[in-house]
């Protein structure tokens, strides 16, 4: 039997979840929400970054995940044996970091002393890195605020300076008032979508991830000729506006493709990055969690 773990945030596995795709290649498939997951402790985003999603990948939780960029660095500075089976192209548009209009903050420099809200140990604590660093800041000249799903309303009301949003909760607080782009993800860096799983999953079970890979390639196809469709998948499961989920998701990438050197440079300097801000107690090599001929699998499917 198969696990693999989903959740919305993943939203091409969200949306394989709900279809039945996978499931006429591996019917004894099981999937597992890993928000039914044991939570675990959870560090102060001054000191680590939370590792549940690739720990769960060794501890029986599940064999096969989709994630953000932050995640599976994560998973190798806990000394976890991964190997990265695809990427998404960018998803530049999907967020970025914003203030209020006249709060006086106009770009990164000025979080100097600031509280930023962000969902941290996902792709935002990365854009947000990047970001401080390009004005010349560390994770030490800010507080971060581990908000969750709670960023906007947080800024809205004040008890925040800053926020690494995305869609659909950027449209949320769009609606209330025209937020301040401090800098865009594009330019910084690509913000793809993931997927990884062990290195002897991989390699005992290339069958297993070619159906996978090719039942999401299926599925993110239909995704992108029907987005509406889609997002109702996703309206429905945590109530916010279908109109909203519809435009996230027509300003994201659909499709794997397979993992390329630009991306791993790319994900060596965020790895970097969080070692040297104390984020990730050592240092990793990316590219140690590359397989080169998975390629061949991607490109078959």
């Amino acid at each position: 039997m198969t696990r693999v773990g989903f959740f919305p945030h993943n939203n091409s596995l969200w949306v394989l979840r709900h279809r039945g795709v996978l499931e006429r290649s591996l019917p004894d498939v099981e999937w597992v929400d890993l928000r039914s997951l044991p939570a675990g402790a959870r560090p102060a985003p001054t000191q680590g970054l939370p590792s549940l999603h690739g720990d769960h990948l060794f501890d029986g939780g599940y064999d096969f995940i989709g994630t953000g960029s932050t995640p599976p660095v994560t998973a190798q500075a806990r000394g976890h044996d991964i190997v990265y089976v695809a990427i998404s192209g960018p998803r530049v548009d999907n967020g970025r970091l914003v203030a209020l209009p006249g709060s006086g903050i106009d770009s990164p420099a000025d979080l100097a002393g600031k509280r930023v809200a962000l969902g941290h140990g996902s792709w935002q604590t990365t854009l947000l890195l990047l970001a401080l660093d390009r004005a010349g800041l560390t994770w030490r000249d800010i507080e971060p605020v581990d908000a969750g799903a709670e960023g906007a309303q947080l800024l809205l009301d004040g008890k925040v300076d800053a926020w690494t949003g995305s869609y659909p909760a950027l449209a949320a607080l769009e609606s209330e008032t025209e937020p301040r782009t401090l800098i865009e993800t594009e330019g910084l860096f690509s913000h793809r979508s993931l997927w990884f799983t062990r290195r002897d999953f991989a390699v005992r079970h290339r069958d297993v991830l070619a159906a996978i890979v090719a039942a999401l390639q299926e599925s993110d196809a239909w995704i992108r000729a029907n987005p509406r469709e889609a997002a109702a998948l996703f309206a429905a499961d945590d109530g916010d506006d279908l109109d909203a989920w519809e435009h996230a998701l027509r300003g994201r990438p659909f499709g794997l493709l397979p993992v390329g050197d630009d991306f791993v440079a790319e994900q060596q300097r965020a790895a970097d990055l969080l070692h040297a801000n104390g984020l990730l107690d050592r240092k990793i090599t990316v590219a140690d969690a590359v397989l080169p001929d998975l390629a061949d699998l991607i490109a078959r499917a």
